[in-house]
């Protein structure tokens, strides 16, 4: 039989066991939980970008009909202008 002494080595030794494992756990779960936040403070900020993007592709939606619009884009894009304006061109650039 065992006597008491024996016994209690093994109780610490369990004990031990037990402390390290929860431990371990405790450390791997910190790890992923620290994952986690980098993965949402990324998503909320792609998220305002395209919050953002999308406000300003409705306001151009709005607009797009108007006809400072399509003159904008006339000028800006298709290098067309009035016929009675005069275009410089600078030869520098």
């Amino acid at each position: 039989m065992m006597n008491i002494l024996e016994i209690n080595k093994i109780i610490n030794l369990l004990l031990i066991l037990v402390v390290v494992y929860f431990i371990f756990t405790f450390v791997n779960q910190q790890t992923k939980l620290n994952s986690y936040n980098k993965d949402i403070s990324y998503y909320t900020t792609q998220i305002e970008e395209l919050n953002e993007k999308k406000e300003e592709l409705l306001a151009t939606q709005e607009n797009v009909n108007s006809k400072e619009y399509i003159e904008q884009v006339a000028r800006e894009k298709l290098d067309m202008y009035l016929p009675n304006e005069i275009v410089y061109v600078d030869v520098n650039k």
